[in-house]
């Protein structure tokens, strides 16, 4: 892995307050880190100012599928051996700045809620320098991991059509209409055998979500199963720079667009 270069000095704070959107997913195994990234990517080539939050202190990946070795990561923050605003790398190729997880150093749920909460806080302080901050969340329904959502302004539910998958998705879904009330959840469709498979995904969910809870999260996008995502993994590099024909690179951009779009006030 390459060594990541320290981020050059942070921009000054925007006027326009930024937006935090969460991914989520329930489970893993359905391409939630992937997604992340290449949403970064994504939304950072249509000009947005983007910070890659990686939530999952136990598991994290984002620098491993970029092949990066970050100078400090969130569990530097969290032992406060370093500030976030110091932790922050840039990612000079996607044109988007990291803040990396930390494997093998313990799961996010042991973080007790004084420091999970001082995260919390210089992640919003950190975020008035960026247009959008993505949060990749870990895989479950841990308690640091809802806290999390709920301070997002916009969760983005990944599924796929296994059946497992969209239990575990109604599931996020449900507990996050419990913790923000109102909240802007939206629903994307990953490793969808086409488009029509995957809007038929989404139209069980969205059923299971209008009969048990009162709602229907609206559907975000739909990224096909693609080969050229695994060889853009296997290889460490941006799908979007790799293989930018591909059908899943149009299905992201398509997704980037549809997830920029602010959420109506309530």
């Amino acid at each position: 892995m390459d060594a990541m270069p320290p981020r050059p000095p942070l921009m000054p704070p925007r006027s326009i307050a930024p937006r935090l959107i969460a991914i989520a997913s329930g489970k893993g195994g359905v391409g939630k880190t992937w997604f992340a990234i290449t949403l970064a990517h994504a939304m950072a080539r249509e000009g947005h100012a983007v910070l890659l939050f990686d939530g999952d202190i136990g598991l994290a990946n984002v620098d491993v599928q970029l092949g990066l070795t970050p100078l400090h990561d969130l569990g530097a923050v969290v032992t406060g051996r370093v500030s976030l605003a110091q932790a922050v790398m840039r990612h000079p190729e996607g044109g988007f700045d990291i803040l990396a997880g930390s494997s093998g150093s313990g799961a996010l749920s042991a973080l007790d809620p004084v420091h999970l909460e001082r995260t919390l806080t210089a992640l919003r302080q950190t975020a008035g320098r960026y247009d959008t901050v993505l949060l990749d969340l870990g895989a479950g329904l841990e308690r640091a991991v809802r806290r999390m959502a709920a301070a997002a302004d916009t969760l983005l539910v990944l599924a796929t059509e296994e059946p497992t998958s969209l239990t575990d998705a109604y599931a996020v879904l449900k507990l996050y209409g419990l913790d923000r009330l109102n909240g802007d959840a939206r629903v994307v469709v990953n490793q969808a055998a086409s488009l029509a498979a995957g809007e038929r995904t989404y139209a069980t969910l969205r059923r299971a979500c209008a009969t048990f809870l009162g709602h229907e999260p609206p559907l975000a996008g739909v990224v096909r199963r693609d080969e050229k995502v695994r060889d853009a993994i296997r290889r460490q590099t941006l799908l979007l720079t790799r293989h930018p024909g591909s059908q899943a690179a149009a299905d992201m951009e398509s997704a980037a667009r549809a997830v920029a779009v602010q959420p109506k006030a309530a």
